[in-house]
């Protein structure tokens, strides 16, 4: 059997991600799952958040602690929350590990990093107080994971498709770039004016299931004073962002056009904002963290996370095999769901589905898949390699669609393995 693919590359991306392939779906099917393959037009819409966010610093906090605690101890257990609100970080949770920490520098490094560094933010790396609450890993759960068990329950969804190289939904990667553009100019000081929050929202419109054109983008950018030193008012502000970011972002892709829509800081100000603004929480990002709402989620949160913790190394898991299936040319769009019970290697569940896109049957593919990739905590663990500190890099602008060398699990490495036996 010959199926149609790019060439896959082991830094996680195919040379042309393919594009439909497989059988044509039926416009009239009812299922919800294949809305985006109906006949006729369809908007969909995703967001993301910059590093600065309440929720996305949060998150960062938690697995800076994380990487600490495998840089010392790499079969460390972490579960590691974060609150963040007006000059005042609180860490809580459960850690059990030969490691030494110091969790409030790791806080306060953190905080530094991302920005919040002057008085004005109303959240100052410097001065903010630090709260520290956090005991041992519950013997209980200790005792099933301990013999390779899973560490909790729970369903964990794996998503891709052919809409961009990366082998992701277009509007989540519009997103994130844009984003990750606002705090790049931010660090570099091209736009002076920019503080660390800020969000992006991208609309996306779909023909007959394929992506044609940028319907809206929206950008919320904290800032300075407006008159002050930086910026003299938001008509500078607007221009500014959509020129140096929103362009740079956007006008590659081909697919913005006259009727597109952009809305830049639409209330007016965003002078308030970060931790001052809103409380952040460790996980409260989840649809950013993953596919922007596209494809299902099971519910866990990443951040603040050891690998034994299935609800996230599951999910990178499902990811990289529903990456693979994709650029092996066996469906255009794929979801895997694996299902765990708490203390129970093997995953009680396996399922592939392909959205009507499929070049080989589903069942078929999900035993190929338990044949191919290993799915127990410990197999999943050692085969993606996990247990290293590379966790603070993806708390912000997605878990998954990276290149770099670190996110093991986007690699499209076993495509010919896939298509061998299928």
């Amino acid at each position: 059997m010959e199926f149609e693919s790019g060439s896959g590359s082991p830094n996680g991306h195919i040379d042309r991600p393919p594009a439909h392939v497989g059988r044509t779906v039926d416009p009239a099917a009812p299922d919800w799952r294949i809305a985006l393959h109906r006949s006729g037009t369809q908007l969909f819409t995703s967001e993301s958040v910059t590093e600065g966010h309440p929720d996305k610093l949060s998150d960062k906090i938690s697995d800076a602690v994380l990487d600490e605690v495998l840089a010392q101890d790499p079969t460390g257990r972490v579960a590691c929350e974060t609150l963040v609100t007006t000059d005042l970080c609180v860490l809580s949770g459960e850690i059990r590990t030969e490691a030494q920490l110091d969790l409030e520098r790791i806080a306060r490094d953190t905080i530094r990093k991302i920005g919040y560094n002057k008085p004005e933010y109303g959240f100052n790396a410097a001065t903010c107080q630090v709260d520290t609450h956090v005991h041992e890993q519950s013997a209980d759960i200790a005792m099933g994971v301990d013999t390779g068990g899973a560490g909790d329950q729970g369903l964990m969804f794996g998503f891709a498709c052919g809409e961009t190289e990366e082998l992701m939904p277009l509007p989540i990667m519009l997103a994130h770039k844009l984003v990750r553009r606002l705090s790049e100019v931010r660090r570099a000081g091209d736009l002076p004016f920019l503080r660390p929050d800020g969000k992006s929202q991208v609309t996306v419109e779909y023909d007959d299931g394929n992506p044609v054109r940028i319907d809206a983008v929206v950008v919320s950018t904290q800032h300075d004073t407006v008159g002050g030193a930086t910026l003299a008012s938001q008509a500078e502000l607007r221009e500014r962002v959509r020129e140096v970011v929103i362009d740079g972002v956007v006008g590659p892709y081909g697919m913005a056009d006259s009727r597109t829509t952009y809305h830049i800081n639409p209330t007016g100000q965003f002078e308030i904002g970060g931790p001052h603004g809103d409380t952040g929480l460790t996980g409260r990002k989840i649809i950013v963290d993953t596919y922007g709402g596209m494809g299902r989620h099971g519910g866990g949160a990443f951040s603040g996370k050891d690998p034994t913790k299935v609800d996230r190394s599951a999910c990178y898991m499902a990811r990289h095999i529903a990456k693979n299936i994709v650029a092996a040319g066996l469906a255009s769009r794929c979801e895997v769901q694996l299902a765990y019970a708490i203390g129970v290697p093997d995953p009680v569940s396996v399922r592939v589905d392909t959205y009507g896109t499929g070049q080989v049957d589903e069942t078929r593919l999900a035993k190929i898949v338990q044949n191919l990739f290993p799915l127990t905590p410990a197999g999943l663990i050692e085969y993606l390699d996990l247990r290293r500190p590379i966790y603070e890099a993806t708390a912000a602008y997605g878990h998954f669609g990276r290149t770099e060398d670190s996110f093991t699990w986007e690699r499209v490495d076993r495509t010919g393995d896939l298509r061998r036996q299928a």
